[in-house]
């Protein structure tokens, strides 16, 4: 490992090297979801609503189709850790090419699915019939780049997992104003509309991926990437499939009470997707801030426990819960304070702005709450518990919103956004309680099993 890149996370000061790992992370997310900002800023701008709304309507049927997948490199982040952490080279290795032939076979099957499944995914969705023809044409164009945007995030999550979160920072700085330029050329002076900024995010994600893989070839030790040693190592892959899918799983079925939510959005029309598009797309800088703590929370407890200094590891969740709360009730109100300015680089539509708003008056108050629930996934996780957070998950958070969706949306004096938006909060607290109880009760069980409970 590139030793100036590298972050002790098994001895010295937790709080200040969490803080050191998050920034760069939380920058990298941010860079990413740039990556979508500049789609809808520039169809919301020079492509109209019909567009803004296209785009839009897509997220959460992306983050459906990706999310088993995008849960599959959490394994590899956890497992590298452990393995770099316990000094296990052999393993580690091994971890690291399986991983990346790994992404590589989850790409080329999104990209099939994602074709071939657009027009009808969206249907079933339900679609506005006005904006379905632009929203098939992106998904299809977008998932073309899928295969670089899977080893994009495997190879990143080998990096963060032993400490680094600066390169892939540089990274995606690159490939992101690349995806601007390319986004203002394809729309503006192509006048590709929705076609253009697909083919921008694709393009710049296969750059991101190049420099990644070419990072990790680069590398010495462990974590060296020899493109000839690609292949799957049975244990490696069992392991990283035992910690990875029930995460992807978590994620597939929170994108999948996503998507009935999104239905139901529809269900009131253009102008309000496309509100509720650019209020997800503004809080989603925001999540993304807290959840560079959450990451910091899996890579750092990985590595202790792998290095068996298990006493650190409540010191990690502390710190990740007092970062993340500190994150969200900052920045998800100062969203809010600036709410209709951000809103109105969107869309210059009023009517759109308003809609937005309703949205981010619920959310961005208590969006610490998500954070504060995701750090102590991150924790479990990171002891090797996977299920456990999964199951919690899906009944405390999806399962009720899609019961609160079943029920009390369809009464008529609650058959409003407000109420859909309400359902956010209210899942999130039931759930952060849950996972809280269940950490301490898992938590003494799997430490005392090693026999070094502090």
């Amino acid at each position: 490992m590139n030793k100036k890149y590298e972050i002790d996370m098994c001895s010295g000061s937790v709080f200040q090297k969490m803080l050191l790992f998050a920034i760069p992370l939380m920058c990298s997310s941010i860079l990413q979801l740039l990556f979508n900002a500049a789609d809808i800023v520039v169809v919301g701008r020079f492509a109209g609503d019909n567009a803004l709304a296209a785009v839009g309507s897509n997220s959460s049927l992306i983050n459906l189709l990706t999310n088993v997948f995008v849960g599959l490199s959490i394994g590899t982040n956890v497992l590298t850790a452990q393995y770099y952490g316990g000094k296990k080279e052999k393993d580690l290795k091994e971890t690291v090419h399986t991983s990346i032939l790994l992404s590589i076979c989850s790409g080329l099957i999104l990209t099939v699915i994602g074709i071939a499944g657009a027009k009808p995914l969206l249907e079933l969705m339900q679609a506005p019939e006005e904006v379905l023809n632009l929203a098939v044409i992106y998904l299809r164009i977008y998932f073309l780049g899928m295969t670089s945007t899977m080893v994009y995030n495997f190879g990143s999550a080998i990096l963060r997992a032993v400490g680094d979160t600066q390169r892939p920072l540089y990274y995606l700085l690159g490939a992101g104003i690349i995806n601007v330029i390319l986004n203002l050329f394809f729309v503006i002076t192509c006048h590709m509309g929705v076609a253009g900024v697909a083919a921008a995010t694709a393009i710049s994600q296969t750059i991101s991926a190049f420099l990644v893989i070419r990072c990790l070839m680069k590398e010495q030790g462990g974590i060296h990437l020899d493109l000839k040693e690609l292949k799957i190592n049975g244990e490696k892959f069992a392991r990283i499939v035992r910690i990875g899918l029930p995460a992807g799983f978590q994620g597939m079925v929170f994108s999948l009470s996503n998507v009935v939510i999104q239905s139901a959005v529809n269900s009131f029309g253009a102008v309000a997707v496309a509100g509720n598009s650019a209020a997800a797309n503004i809080e989603g800088f925001v999540y993304m801030a807290m959840n560079a703590f959450y990451q910091a929370t899996i890579s750092f407890t990985s590595q202790n426990y792998g290095a068996r200094e298990y006493k650190r590891i409540y010191k990690i969740l502390f710190a990740g819960e007092l970062y993340v709360i500190i994150t969200g009730v900052l920045l998800g109100n100062l969203a809010l304070f600036f709410g209709k300015s951000l809103l109105g680089i969107y869309s210059p539509s009023a009517d759109v702005v308003a809609a937005g708003l309703g949205r981010m008056q619920v959310i961005c108050t208590l969006y610490a709450l998500c954070g504060m629930m995701d750090v102590f996934v991150g924790a479990l996780r990171g002891i090797g518990y996977s299920v456990v957070p999964m199951v919690v998950s899906l009944i405390g958070a999806c399962g009720l919103r899609l019961l609160w969706i079943a029920t009390i949306f369809q009464m008529p004096q609650y058959h409003s956004m407000r109420t859909i938006y309400i359902s956010y909060p209210v899942t999130w607290t039931i759930t952060f309680f849950i996972h809280a109880v269940t950490f301490l009760i898992v938590s003494r069980k799997a430490l005392k099993s090693e026999e070094v409970m502090a």
